[in-house]
């Protein structure tokens, strides 16, 4: 099969999220400069860059009551600081009360039951018992083709990691499995890794 995106796909779903696979998932924390703590997971999301450390993530939509973006995006256009913090299987129904269009002045983590903590660089909240939270300084919002597709990038400007996850002076993602995103209402866990050496290494 070969499709043109503009010309559709004839399927009854879209197939391009199921094509690129498995995504990482950034459970954003913003704050407004209302005081308003915010908490969203956002499925287009990635480290860029080592040093300094980057990350990125993107929203592809908009709600009524923040007229051309999500809440997230607004918040961090305020203050320009978020939180990304990792999502582990066991909080995987947590993160998903938290992906609803609720509105502006909902409180993610209370509508969740999740513990917050403070974050030490930033003024904005973290998922207290996350398997890592990564502060962010906001570099620069980038507008994509698209009605409300905008690409959110940060340095990381300070890096939690639960105890139980340090193995051996290690990170160890199968101390706590990370949860990942498919296509359509579908998700995947890691479960298993494997290791292969660099050509030359």
């Amino acid at each position: 099969m070969f499709y043109r995106p503009e010309d559709g796909h004839g399927l009854p779903h879209n197939p391009f999220n199921a094509i690129v696979t498995p995504r990482p998932i950034g459970w954003i924390s913003s704050r407004g400069k209302d005081g308003q703590d915010n908490l969203a997971p956002y499925s287009f999301f990635n480290a860029v860059a080592y040093v300094p450390p980057q990350v990125m993530f993107a929203s592809t939509s908009a709600k009524a009551d923040r007229g051309d973006t999500k809440d997230s995006v607004a918040n961090i256009r305020e203050t320009g600081v978020f939180c990304v913090n990792i999502v582990e299987y066991a909080m995987r129904d947590a993160m998903n009360q938290t992906s609803g269009a609720w509105d502006s002045d909902v409180d993610e983590f209370t509508l969740a039951g999740i513990d917050r903590a403070e974050c030490d660089t930033i003024a904005c909240s973290r998922v207290a018992g996350a398997p890592a939270n990564l502060e962010c300084r906001l570099t620069q919002i980038v507008t994509l083709p698209g009605e409300a597709n905008v690409a959110v990038f940060g340095e990381v400007t300070g890096v939690h990691m639960r105890d139980d996850c340090l193995k051996d002076g290690m990170f160890d993602v199968l101390a706590f499995n990370p949860l990942a995103r498919l296509g359509y209402r579908d998700y995947t866990v890691v479960r298993d890794t494997f290791a292969l050496n660099r050509p030359g290494e």
